[in-house]
């Protein structure tokens, strides 16, 4: 079998024309590049170089095996320095899936920040993960998943990301709009503009409505943020987003937030990965640089 030190060696001979010259370029003696060179003609059954005059003339089959190593070293030597690099986490490529529509606005601000400290990092964004996000990282279609939702998994650990507050959002001359605080008894005669979620997954519901054991006049799902918030503007509904979201987003439409029950509605925002990947340095900087964002943007 030929080696990479075989395909080394002919390449040396090639480029220094003379046995010493190529034995000092390996770091080899004479007598043991020669030894090796005869170990691989024997091994080969061809002649790859002959003497001409003081220098050395390549074979036909030492030409051949020359035209393989040309290719074949450089591809390993690129190969050696990216896997350096993975050691180092200066160069790979990150699969995010995001499970959390609001999250999509924060990733786009922090994704910059983040490649342009590790620029050897290629981030893939896996949307088609979006509502079954767990089950891709599972499957190793993702390598973290951004997700408000804590579900223990064997062999999965979550990092916190930030913590936020949700808000009631409402036109400024819904019935609604000169309160402070929300309860749920109100809530439950409102049209509820919802992101489209399965119904276990919002928490306006779990955490809020069902407890009391009511639920919204009506269920509107919309894709669109901008939409929900346009339609929540004409008083044609009300949503709940983010608190930090919200204050982005209300700076034009003037729409009034009141607080979630007495004491606030809260929700942490997780980022799901492997246990084995947790000390992978570009995935750590990945949570470094979310935290730090989220904190700054008050998420």
């Amino acid at each position: 079998m030929i080696e990479h030190s075989h395909l080394k060696i002919i390449q040396a001979l090639y480029t220094n024309g003379t046995l010493t010259g190529a034995a000092n370029a390996l770091c080899l003696s004479q007598p043991a590049l020669s030894h090796q060179i005869g170990y691989l003609e024997k091994k080969l059954g061809v002649t790859l170089w002959e003497r001409d005059g003081r220098s050395l003339r390549l074979t036909q089959a030492g030409k051949l095996l020359l035209e393989a190593a040309n290719q074949v070293l450089p591809v390993l030597a690129q190969a050696e320095q990216t896997l350096q690099a993975y050691g180092e986490g200066r160069q790979g490529i990150l699969r995010i899936g995001v499970e959390c529509y609001p999250c999509f606005e924060w990733l786009t601000g922090m994704i910059g920040q983040y490649m342009r400290q590790i620029p050897g990092i290629d981030v893939d964004i896996v949307q088609k993960f979006q509502f079954s996000g767990l089950e891709g990282l599972l499957n190793h279609h993702i390598d973290v998943l951004i997700t408000p939702d804590l579900v223990r998994k064997d062999g999965i650990e979550y990092e916190v990301l930030a913590e936020y507050q949700l808000v009631l959002l409402a036109a400024p001359d819904h019935p609604l709009a000169d309160l402070q605080q929300i309860t749920p008894e109100l809530l439950s005669k409102e049209m509820l503009l919802t992101f489209p979620v399965p119904l276990e997954r919002l928490d306006i519901l779990t955490h809020f409505l069902t407890p009391a054991h009511l639920e919204p006049e009506k269920l509107k799902p919309i894709e669109s943020l901008d939409i929900m918030l346009q339609m929540t503007a004409l008083n044609r509904g009300v949503c709940v987003l983010p608190e930090w979201l919200a204050d982005i987003k209300n700076k034009d439409l003037n729409l009034k937030k009141m607080q979630i029950g007495g004491q606030g509605l809260f929700q942490k925002l997780y980022l799901a990965l492997w246990e084995t990947d947790n000390t992978v340095p570009y995935i750590r900087q990945f949570i470094a640089v979310g935290q730090k964002t989220a904190k700054s943007s008050s998420i």
